[in-house]
């Protein structure tokens, strides 16, 4: 019985070193490649404009919210200051309760109007329009019957009239040049129907007419281990994937599309929590399918600044979601795994997702149950076992702490060196208590899921107010 045991400990001690040894291998390769590309952007940037001013591609931007009084008018707001001319602003009302259609109706002076809408893609319908023609740019408001995040997004699209689409949170501010950084690759490279931006945590920041005056980390720890997370995440593999047209998420928090194609694959789907991730393979599938030449990017200097949950109850409803979304994405597009019709997607992408993403929690879940079965028929090799771990972990650290000095680079604000060490510190409580957490959390994803698939849990937001002295955007801790 001990030599049958320790000999299926020896297959599950070879799977577990080429697990982490795959992860390990995509970390090391995607930091490094997100650093590279990210110094040869700087570079450029140092030369020449990307873009003359003169060339502007209309673009507009769709905000859904639903609830969201604390903090949309200090979006919009944001949005009035961007360095680009062509473009509008769409604030769909998803059937609030609260006073967020008062509030923008009186703050920028919006009047009704009677306007019919053509549906190319479904959605629920409208109660009323407003608009206002006051300020920099049109401001639309669409007031319509609840019916989620993925159909206020469609009937943004039915509403806007330019050939390009910006999706954005109602929670989020935009960097001044972030638009007009956003749609470079579309002047710059054939084939672009969509691009995503780089989202960072707003939580901590100060910001002065759409600039950064001001970077710190956050007194708040748990905030803090999610700064770290995101640049790994955002600047890191996103960029890795985008060398073979291989990324599968635009955030909803701030993604640019092409409507036509769009509104071909019929828009968002309201079946899934996941309604950017599942659009974007949707996109993939369509233009493969179709033969469509396309290219999806990533434009890392394109900075959208968004909240982060600062109580671990609003993450772990955020990251569940996240997770349920993953699944439908997966399960959905099912049949593109291994097909060597889809490339890198079905190839790269989608395995690394199922693999290190969806599958994660019960693999590392089958790693705790072997230690403990070993542990019990004095199988285990602890010295060996704790010396591997440290040496994952302390990879992990190093290149969090890459990711997140290449992003801090990327805004051209130093930090101290107490800064510094703190970022060391959080590096240290993200890839151990953090990654703790969310391993629970991701677990228990599941548990009702078939109640829960298709809710959204409401998250806490803090007000977006502006600094005594710089009237900058900022969130108050």
């Amino acid at each position: 019985m001990t030599e049958w045991l320790k000999e299926v400990f020896q297959y599950i001690d070879l799977f577990f070193v080429l697990y982490l040894l795959g992860y390990s291998t995509f970390l090391l390769l995607s930091v490094t490649v997100g650093a590279t590309a990210l110094y040869e952007q700087q570079k450029k940037k140092k030369l020449y404009n990307f873009i003359d001013k003169d060339h502007y591609i209309p673009v507009s931007i769709v905000v859904p919210a639903y609830n969201e009084q604390i903090t949309v008018i200090d979006t919009v707001k944001s949005l009035l200051e961007l360095d680009y001319t062509l473009y509008e602003v769409i604030v769909v009302d998803d059937g609030s309760t609260d006073d967020m259609r008062e509030q923008l109706i009186e703050h920028f002076q919006m009047e009704r109007v009677y306007r019919p809408i053509r549906k190319k893609i479904l959605c629920e319908e409208e109660h009323a329009m407003y608009m206002t023609y006051a300020h920099k740019i049109p401001i639309t408001l669409i007031c319509k019957k609840n019916g989620g995040k993925a159909d206020a997004l469609n009937m943004g699209i039915n509403v806007a009239k330019y050939p390009y689409f910006v999706c954005m949170d109602a929670d989020s501010v935009l960097q001044a040049d972030a638009l007009r950084n956003l749609v470079r690759p579309i002047l710059e490279e054939k084939n672009v129907i969509a691009c995503g931006g780089l989202i960072r945590i707003l939580n901590n920041v100060v910001l002065e007419k759409g600039k950064v005056i001001n970077y710190g980390l956050p007194k708040n720890k748990l905030v803090g281990m999610q700064i770290i997370e995101y640049d790994r995440t955002f600047l890191a593999s996103r960029l890795l994937f985008d060398k073979f047209n291989g990324n599968l998420i635009i955030s909803g928090a701030f993604g640019l599309f092409k409507k036509d194609l769009a509104i071909a694959v019929g828009g968002y789907d309201k079946q899934t929590v996941g309604e950017d991730m599942e659009l974007v393979v949707r996109l993939h599938a369509f233009c493969k399918a179709n033969q469509i030449p396309y290219q999806i990017k990533y434009a890392t200097d394109a900075i959208c600044w968004s909240q982060a949950p600062n109580t671990l109850k609003n993450l772990v409803k955020q990251r569940r979601r996240w997770h349920r979304g993953l699944l439908q994405s997966i399960l959905a597009h099912k049949h593109i795994f291994f097909n060597v019709r889809y490339g890198g997607v079905g190839l790269v992408s989608l395995l690394y997702f199922l693999i290190y993403e969806l599958l994660a929690p019960y693999i590392e879940l089958l790693g705790i149950g072997s230690m403990i079965i070993a542990i019990h028929f004095r199988l285990f090799n602890a010295s060996f076992m704790i010396y591997f771990l440290l040496m994952y972990m302390v990879f992990g650290m190093v290149m969090s702490l890459t990711a997140f000095i290449s992003s801090i680079y990327a805004i051209h604000k130093p930090l101290k060196a107490g800064e510094i060490l703190k970022a060391i510190g959080l590096c240290i409580l993200e890839s151990s208590l953090l990654r703790s957490i969310l391993f629970w959390v991701r677990l228990t994803a599941f548990v009702g899921y078939k109640k829960k698939r298709l809710e959204w849990d409401a998250i806490t937001r803090h007000e977006i107010t502006r600094h005594e002295s710089h009237k900058p955007y900022v969130e108050e801790m």
